[in-house]
This record gives C-alpha cells, structure tokens and sequence, in this order.
C-alpha cells in the first residue's frame, strides 16, 4: 500500500472520461489518506468491496463530501452494518438480501441490480435470463431506488468481445424498461482494462481502481 501513489497525470486522465460518466474510485488497496489526494483531484465517488474496510474508511472520512458506493457482494449478515452508511449499492442479487435492505434501512437506497451477462458459474448476479422477473419483485420494495444494472466483463477478452457483452446488457436494459414501462438510467460497467468498451457501450459509472494509481 506504501508503494501505491497517485498518477501524476491524474486530472489530465480524468479530463479524458466523458462529463457524464462517473467515475467510481475502487479503492480496496489504498488507504485513506490516498483517498484524500484523489478526493483533491477532483473524484467524490468512492467504491468499496470489504465491510470492514468500507466501515474504517467511512469513520476516518466522515468530513468529506463522498458519494459512497458498495461495489462487492454484499453478505446477508453485513447488510445492517453499512445499509444506512453507502449512498449506492452496486450488487444486488437476490431477493433475500433485498428482505435486508428492507428491514434495516432508514431511507430509499439507490441500487444497481448485478446482472450474470456471461452465466460465469464463480460469479454473483442474476442470471439474464430471469432479470425482468427479478425487477419486477424489486419494484415492491419500498426502501429500494432501482437506478441500474451493474455486470462484469469477461477478463482477457478481445476488444470486440468486451463490448459486445456490454452492448448486451445496454440492450438488455432497453427492453426491460419499455416492457415494464419503467426508468432504469444507470449502467455500472467497465473497469480499468475495459472502461474504454464500457463507455462504448452506454455505461454511466465506470469503477476504476489500479488506473488511477502509480504502483
């Protein structure tokens, strides 16, 4: 973690990333004082994947103006700890956790349901092939905002591929929304080796980690 600073050409790079797309700093591997430098170059959308980690970096930065999003699976048993602390969830994936969401939070929560585009096995997220149904359960929940769908790529794969597999689930979302007669704005896709695809593709919140740092 000591060795990890910040790219010195941090708002040259973020100047490159369309206006409205939102760049979601993943910052599993820094600390919070790194979180401070990016804070200062101009990112308030921080991503965290661990519970533990989310909860000590949200004490240490309760002073800034952060826009907190969970961007890791999130365990049944965790969700009361930081229900009420994260601004967005990225990784909703089942109506048992949404039965969480619903019990222990105070406000609407903004939440991105996870998508399995690709049917990965060791992957979460709903199988495409059943999301309109799933969405139209999340629909009766009164303490969700649906505002998304959120995937992940197939690592390693062509240019071409990686969008193809966002374009999907953009399309994806395009016939959900007219058959249900419903808003669905956001798409959470891309990361730092295929942000450029996802853009391509229609995503609005990229979440970028290794990119965004000199390690």
């Amino acid at each position: 973690m000591d060795d990890i600073i910040l790219r010195e050409d941090i708002k040259e790079f973020l100047n490159t990333i369309p206006k409205d797309v939102c760049v979601v700093a993943a910052t599993k591997y820094v600390d919070s004082s790194k979180m401070i430098d990016l804070y200062n170059a101009g990112v308030h959308d921080f991503g965290e994947n661990r519970v533990d980690s989310f909860l000590k970096k949200y004490d240490e930065l309760k002073d800034y103006d952060i826009n907190w999003h969970f961007i890791g699976h999130l365990q049944r048993n965790k969700c009361k700890d930081i229900i009420n602390k994260i601004d967005y969830l990225h990784s909703l994936d089942s109506l048992k956790l949404a039965d969480e969401i619903e019990k222990y939070r105070e406000t609407k929560l903004n939440t991105f349901i996870e998508v399995s585009i690709n049917l990965e096995e060791n992957k979460n997220g709903v199988d495409f092939h059943n999301i309109k149904d799933f969405v139209k359960e999340v629909l009766k929940y009164k303490k969700i905002n649906l505002v998304g769908f959120m995937m992940m790529a197939i690592k390693g794969d062509s240019d071409d591929n990686l969008y193809k597999q966002f374009n999907k689930l953009y399309e994806l979302r395009n016939e959900i929304e007219k058959e249900l007669n419903i808003k669905i704005p956001y798409l959470s896709m891309g990361m730092s080796d295929d942000y450029m695809d996802a853009i391509k593709a229609h995503s609005t919140h990229i979440r970028l980690g290794r990119i965004l740092w000199k390690i």
